[in-house]
């Protein structure tokens, strides 16, 4: 485990206080970690699960894959689909 020393204004602190007794932490710390956590779920990209990725192979080798050389032809499959 990293420890660290942080600087936070008021505001921060008290929004991890809130955190804290919302979701019934036992410190600030765990308040940190379930933001990095939302955070990360939130806005970082997301690991395929394996079975997502065979998924989207098969999907790539099957009829739902199609090359366009250009846009008017991906327009004209998609005004004609």
């Amino acid at each position: 485990m990293v420890q660290n020393i942080i600087n936070v204004e008021d505001r921060v602190d008290r929004i991890l206080n809130i955190v804290k007794a919302k979701f019934g932490l036992k410190n600030k710390s765990q308040a940190v970690a379930l933001i990095a956590k939302i955070y990360e779920e939130s806005f970082l990209e997301p690991e395929l699960r394996p079975e997502y990725l065979g998924k989207l192979k098969r999907i790539d080798k099957g009829k739902h894959s199609r090359v366009f050389s250009s846009i008017e032809e991906l327009d004209s499959y998609i005004k004609n689909a």
